[in-house]
């Protein structure tokens, strides 16, 4: 199995390139790649900034389509991946747990993808996805249909429950995503106990 990690957003919300800012001591980045050598020995970051990651033990490619966002950051690193099954994360994502993520590759038999589900929301940048997706995924974007949402539906898709997730990371911290600076100044605090 391989492990990709979607870095192509533009960050524009957070206004500068998030993979990079520090928690707890490491950048983001860090973090997530880390958690995901538990599952992975190979991983794809999707960037479109290469040069940023030439540091890291890991294979970079930029998106394949003109048009940027989850779908075409998936499509890019399964397209450019060796391994039919793969465990795809956001790269904003720093509490990620290796042993949901060694469970969730567990359950990957017999499924084209393996997604947490948390009430009626899913997590599609925390799943497992099968390379053999991408035919699907280019008829979805061929009807001009850009959610990750529109590839799940139709498939062998195994949902992994509150209760299962619950076993390993009951704060559910794994599906913290540090999208805006309040949300990293919050959760940065909160981890290094710094709030007043």
């Amino acid at each position: 199995m391989n492990g990709i990690v979607l870095a192509g957003g533009e960050s524009r919300r957070m206004g500068r390139d998030k993979a990079f800012l520090n928690v707890a001591g490491l950048p983001m980045i860090e973090h997530v790649i880390r958690a995901l050598r538990s599952v992975a020995r190979h991983i794809i970051v999707v960037t479109n900034t290469p040069e940023a990651y030439a540091r890291y033990d890991v294979e970079v490619t930029g998106d394949v389509k003109d048009r940027r966002g989850s779908l075409v950051g998936l499509y890019s690193g399964l397209l450019r991946s060796s391994q039919d099954c793969n465990i795809v994360v956001a790269c904003d994502m720093p509490f990620l747990n290796p042993g949901l993520l060694s469970y969730m590759a567990g359950l990957a038999e017999g499924h084209d993808v393996v997604v947490p589900k948390l009430g009626e929301f899913v997590e599609p940048l925390h799943a497992v996805y099968r390379r053999s997706l991408l035919r699907v995924i280019e008829e979805s974007i061929s009807r001009d249909q850009w959610r990750i949402g529109s590839v799940l539906s139709g498939q062998r898709t195994r949902y992994v429950t509150e209760e299962e997730i619950d076993r390993f990371d009951p704060l559910r911290r794994s599906f913290i995503n540090l999208n805006t600076r309040k949300e990293y100044e919050e959760v940065t605090c909160s981890d290094l106990d710094c709030r007043s």
